[in-house]
């Protein structure tokens, strides 16, 4: 009983991997960073975490939509569904939760590292594989600029390039 009770309390914990690179370095960056502030919640700080972690997911999809867009990417209609399908979901599971506990800490870090690993291996591992074979040369994406302050699915869904 006692192994089963250090299994449940300890921390659901994904680290990067050059694996997860799809090669576009800007890209990989920002996935790296992701992983990151993911690696980063815990309950002490979980309110700030997940604020920081939603304004860069925010800046890291608005940075991935105008390459896409900009490259001419033919699947960019169906990726930019697949980022407002996440975005729907974590405010779902942000909507429909109670107070912040360990359990839902590990439940959202869990959700997010199943949902990135599983975005980047494939979405987004066959945007760079088109990216590379188109040989596509953009310049490195730059964040963009300040913003005034919007709620976070204002900012996903609202922002147009």
């Amino acid at each position: 009983m006692t192994s089963e009770t250090n299994e449940k309390k300890s921390p659901f914990v994904i680290e990067w991997r050059d694996g997860f690179k799809i090669g576009i370095a800007q890209v990989d960056m920002e996935h790296r960073h992701l992983f990151t502030l993911v690696r980063a919640l815990n309950l002490q700080t979980v309110d700030s975490t997940v604020e920081e972690l939603l304004e860069y997911v925010v800046t890291h999809f608005t940075n991935e939509q105008d390459l896409m867009e900009k490259s001419g990417y033919p699947a960019f209609e169906q990726h930019l569904k697949l980022h407002e399908e996440f975005g729907a979901q974590v405010a779902d599971f942000l909507g429909n939760g109670g107070a912040w506990d360990e359990e839902r800490v590990q439940e959202l870090r869990r959700f997010l590292n199943k949902w990135l690993i599983g975005h980047i291996m494939t979405h987004d591992l066959r945007f760079g594989k088109w990216h590379a074979a188109h040989g596509t040369s953009s310049p490195s994406v730059t964040p963009p600029a300040p913003q005034k302050t919007v709620g976070f699915f204002a900012r996903l869904f609202g922002r147009k390039s």
